[in-house]
């Protein structure tokens, strides 16, 4: 496996936006947004600890399809990444 294919296994981009929307009981409350470079798609989140659930959940989900396929294959959704220029906003 070429040292390109092996970053690709274990590389995942995501631009993160964070910003404050007031406080409770005297603690900042903190949104935030996660969008995928690739694609565009944007995920919302009402607070940090459902970003901290879903990037802990994708992760595990990655260490699990990876573990399922033979060294060297590719992941069915990393034979196909691409730029399409779509934008799909789900906030």
């Amino acid at each position: 496996m070429d040292s390109a294919t092996a970053r690709s296994k274990t590389y995942v981009a995501y631009m993160l936006r964070l910003w404050q929307v007031g406080s409770r009981e005297g603690m900042p409350v903190w949104r935030a947004s996660l969008e995928n470079p690739h694609t565009g798609e944007r995920l919302a989140f009402g607070d940090v600890e459902g970003l901290f659930v879903f990037l802990s959940e994708l992760l595990a989900s990655e260490d699990e399809a990876r573990s399922s396929f033979p060294p060297g294959a590719a992941l069915p959704n990393e034979a196909s990444q691409h730029n399409t220029g779509g934008y799909r906003d789900s906030l």
